[in-house]
């Protein structure tokens, strides 16, 4: 078709007016809709100005420029006037429809009068009334202005006599009706409510071009007010994926960016902006221009009270903008369009909605939503622990009293819990040098030390002196060997063991003679056990484990040591018990080294128990780490699920972010394997949350995003999966995650997007895979993703590439002795084949006659696989006499026809045969054959042939379910084509 129109005649413009209708919405299908009025202008059918004009108008609503449709209305209303008989059917129901959109679209426009739209409201019942159409719309029109306005009375009784009245061909698609009603119930508070009038909505049972986008959106806030978060999760990641190409949602596009806000998803937020910069100043409709800005406010207020005003955001186009300053003029913006509107309707209603809009507090801290954000916005710092009541009283003008100060600290270093560190620390800021003893010198450079980790060998070396000072030289040597074990840490293992050498013996000497006690020697043999254990790591890095190794054997001796030492006094105290646990769980590390698996798992339950019963939760957690790996390893999928269970659970308050995200990762992937799909996408969902809060996003986040969509997949969740996929997808790497993930996910989206009806999108996504599994030394993968790639170019209407995807499929097949995808690849070029114009059906004729030989041809051995292969010609043959059958051109004549359907019936008749051989398990096959026989004996004038086809199928049901619903249609498909023989007779 010429874009410029040139010889176009009536049947091309509405050719041209459809095509740009399936445009997308915005500027650009605008302008071709004025170039399609002039063309049609030109015809000097009045008709066509009409169909043109409604296009024009209809085009303009769906857009940024609604404020344009008025002009196009107010011409065809006076087209209509003045000669009505020049509108069709159609185009007068047309005329009648958009009433609605004008007479609530200019709510939408401040510049127009209150008057003027009651005097629209008002036109608009009469002409309904003179049309002889239910007030149904006409209520519903009025309710949209009264809320709009604030007349909230006048809204309520709009409403009731709204839902009263009659629906008929006026109303709005009950998916429209049923939005406004849940909004209405929303603003009013009855959250609960809105959510069971929008289920319909929501569910399927009712959509429109439009919705469920608006419901989605509309439902955002109100499942937060509810704390229905997973839903509120679900319904962003479909909505948004919904609305974002549709340039006249803006105002559910603001309702997606107000969630991301409130859920503490700033930086998500922010890349919203971004997709969307001409929302910021698009002033075609006036009411979701003031709604954007008044959530652009809200937001960048939101990251100025986090500190972040002088961070750069996206804004309107031509300047550079901070967080502080886009908040400032937005604010001010969107009161100001408030105020216009205001003005216009003699009250402060809607400028105290956005008011209230703009300043409302987050909902939800924290939203994980599984999909990647650029770290745009700092991550909130975790709190610092709280200090205990006995600190807390010891405060003063001046800050801590020192004596509560080290008793805090004493007491956490007792329970050897993880912020003693900090404790001692707080000491440390708060004491001078005289107002400590030796012995408050000595733990505090000890802890301080314990901080440092590696850097702190020369500071353990100095509370070993500080001790000794203090008199306690069983301590002194524990930090002795606290400060070998670093070494062994950074790698000097040889010089780790040297070092611990004396302190261990001088410990094991001064503790016979009582001269220091279980605690202190303890804690040197802990640190003596733990050295050897490094150097089995390390020579298992080097060698690799071996059983009976010299490293090994020093390790384990050394634990048991240690347990024979702590083990009997366990009991009495908390540090002693700690050592005996950790023996305990050295052992079973040991164990999984030497390869005895079983063992090393009962070794570290036991260890893992231990410190739990000993109120040392938090040491536990890394043992069950690693004992989560061996269960799995074991195949014992219920004590791996529990061991990460309880990492996660007795490290929550202590796990760095990477923790977090490992253990709920290896906990997805255990609940996944036992196909425990939601719960696996929870944690899944946590993992790549933790993974971007360490900042390794790229890494274990994606991998996270990975298995998330492939849960989410298998609960037939289509849109979230997409958009977890699509997310993940960037930052999958062949070399960290290896090419499988990559062509997995490709695989997947295209899995997810033809449920969605994206078809070509979808096989783009399994072509990218396919070129990827290509060099693979197995070819099945690449097999199979042609010729899912070629279905969705079928689909997809793009018939030439999906004839070569297909090929290319049929080729590899071919390759890997699989007849059988060979044969449907044949089948379905030959269906490709009769889509196209010219010779389609003699090219179907000899792909469908390959595919039959290729049955033919293939002689199996194995009698299961010949049952298949008869299957297989037979449905070939069914295939092969409908293609036929569906192929009559329109201008054939009587005796073309009969030879078509003669040959049709032939290959369905074959195809019974072939089926009848199978039994009783091909019995829907084969009567679903032999109903088609019977339809084209029924056309070829054998009536009675055509009978006796269906009472075959009738007897074949003689004692069929009636439940089955493939019976109960054969059944009345029977009784339908004995009914045609019978008349025919």
């Amino acid at each position: 078709m010429s874009r410029t129109g040139e010889n176009m005649d009536f049947d091309a413009l509405r050719r041209a007016m459809q095509e740009n209708y399936e445009q997308p919405e915005g500027p650009a299908r605008n302008a071709r809709a004025e170039v399609l009025l002039a063309e049609a202008e030109k015809l000097n059918i009045p008709l066509a100005v009409i169909e043109a004009l409604g296009h024009q108008l209809k085009v303009y609503n769906y857009s940024s420029e609604k404020d344009r449709m008025f002009v196009p209305f107010a011409r065809l209303l006076r087209m209509w006037d003045e000669r009505p008989e020049d509108f069709d059917e159609y185009e007068t129901h047309s005329l009648h429809w958009v009433f609605k959109w004008v007479s609530s679209g200019m709510v939408g426009q401040p510049h127009v009068p209150l008057a003027s739209i009651e005097k629209w409201l008002g036109e608009m019942e009469h002409r309904y009334r003179l049309a002889g159409h239910s007030e149904r719309a006409v209520r519903s029109t009025e309710f949209t202005v009264a809320r709009s306005i604030g007349d909230l009375a006048r809204a309520e009784r709009a409403y009731t006599a709204w839902l009263a009245a009659d629906r008929d061909s006026m109303a709005d698609c009950h998916a429209c009706e049923l939005h406004d009603q849940g909004w209405w119930r929303a603003e009013q508070g009855s959250d609960a409510e809105a959510l069971e009038l929008w289920r319909p909505v929501l569910e399927g049972e009712y959509t429109c071009a439009h919705e469920p986008h608006a419901v989605l959106a509309s439902s955002l806030v109100p499942l937060l007010r509810l704390g229905r978060l997973d839903e509120a999760r679900a319904h962003h990641l479909r909505g948004f994926r919904l609305v974002r190409p549709m340039e006249s949602m803006r105002g559910a596009y603001a309702d997606h960016v107000e969630f991301c806000v409130l859920t503490g998803n700033e930086a998500r937020a922010l890349e919203l902006l971004a997709e969307r910069p001409a929302y910021f100043t698009d002033a075609g409709e006036p009411r979701s221009r003031m709604d954007f800005l008044a959530v652009v406010a809200l937001l960048t207020d939101r990251l100025t009270s986090l500190g972040l005003g002088a961070q750069t955001v996206p804004g309107p186009a031509g300047r550079t903008w901070t967080a502080a300053e886009l908040a400032a003029h937005a604010r001010a913006e969107a009161l100001s369009l408030a105020g216009r509107f205001d003005e216009r309707n003699g009250t402060a209603y809607v400028s105290g909605r956005v008011r209230e809009r703009m300043d409302q507090p987050p909902l939800v801290e924290r939203l994980p939503l599984g999909i990647r954000t650029t770290p745009t916005v700092a991550a909130t710092a975790r709190p610092a622990p709280a200090a205990s009541a006995d600190a807390e009283s010891g405060a003063g003008a001046v800050g801590p009293d020192l004596a509560a100060l080290l008793a805090e600290a004493r007491r956490l270093s007792a329970a050897l819990h993880p912020d003693s560190v900090a404790a001692w620390a707080a000491v440390a800021e708060a004491a001078d040098d005289e107002d400590l003893t030796p012995r408050d010198r000595a733990e505090l450079t000890d802890h301080e030390a314990m901080g440092l980790g590696p850097e702190g060998v020369e500071l353990f070396a100095r509370a070993a002196e500080l001790y000794e000072a203090a008199g306690d030289p069983g301590e002194a040597l524990a930090a002795r060997a606290r400060g070998a074990y670093v070494l062994a840490l950074s790698g000097r293992t040889r010089e780790a063991l040297a070092a611990v050498s004396e302190p261990y013996e001088r410990v094991l000497a001064l503790f016979a003679e009582g001269g220091t006690g279980v605690q202190q020697a303890a804690s040197v043999l802990v640190g003596r056990a733990r050295i050897l254990l490094q150097r089995v790591h390390e020579a298992a890095e080097t060698n690799g484990a071996g059983d009976g190794s010299e490293a090994l054997a020093a390790a384990e001796t050394a634990a048991r040591e240690l347990l024979a030492l702590a083990g009997p006094e366990a009991g009495n105290d908390v540090l002693v018990a700690s050592r005996a646990a950790e023996a305990q769980a050295m052992l079973g590390e040991l164990a999984a080294h030497a390869g005895d698996a079983e063992r090393a798992a009962e070794l570290l339950t036991r260890g893992s128990e231990a410190f739990v019963a000993a109120g040392l939760p938090w040491f536990a957690v890394e043992y069950e780490a690693r004992l989560t790996g061996i269960a799995r390893h074991l195949g014992d999928a219920e004590a791996a699920e529990r061991a990460a269970r309880g990492a996660l659970e007795h490290g929550a308050d202590f796990l760095e972010p990477t923790g977090h995200a490992q253990l709920h990762l290896q906990l997805a992937e255990i609940l996944g394997a036992t196909g425990q799909f939601g719960s696996a996408a929870d944690h899944a969902l946590e993992a790549s949350h933790w993974a971007d809060e360490a900042g390794e996003g790229p890494t274990l986040g994606a991998w996270a995003r990975h298995q998330l969509g492939g849960f989410l997949l298998r609960q037939g969740h289509w849109a979230e999966a997409a958009e977890v996929l699509e997310s993940a997808l960037p930052e999958l790497s062949a070399q960290t995650h290896g090419d499988g993930a990559i062509v997995q996910t490709h695989w997947w989206l295209g899995d997810c997007l033809t449920e969605l009806g994206e078809h070509r999108e979808a096989a783009e996504h399994w072509l990218r895979a396919a070129e990827i599994a290509r060099h693979w030394p197995e070819q099945r993968d690449h097999a199979m993703l042609a010729h899912l790639a070629a279905e969705a170019l079928g689909h997809a209407e793009l018939l030439p590439q999906a004839d070569q995807a297909y090929a290319r499929a049929g080729d590899l097949w071919r390759s890997l002795g699989n007849v059988h995808g060979l044969i449907r690849s044949l089948r379905a070029r030959a269906w490709l084949a009769v889509r196209e114009e010219g010779s389609g059906l003699d090219t179907a004729r000899e792909l469908m006659g390959a595919a039959v030989r290729a049955c033919e041809d293939e002689v199996p051995e194995d009698h299961e696989e010949r049952v298949q292969l008869v299957a297989e010609l037979a449905q070939t043959h069914r295939q092969f006499g409908d293609l036929v059958a569906r192929s009559t051109p329109d201008d054939a004549d009587d005796e073309a026809i009969h030879a078509l359907f003669e040959e049709a019936l032939a290959h369905v008749t074959l195809a019974v045969a072939g089926f009848l051989s199978l039994g009783e398990d091909a019995l829907h096959s084969r009567t679903g054959a032999q109903l088609a026989a019977g339809w084209l004996e029924a056309d070829l004038e054998h009536p009675g042939w055509a009978a006796a086809r269906a009472r075959e199928v009738l007897a074949a049901y003689a004692e069929g379910d009636g439940a089955d619903e493939t019976v109960v249609a054969r059944r009345a498909e029977a009784e339908r084509l004995l009914r045609a023989t019978e008349s025919s007779v």
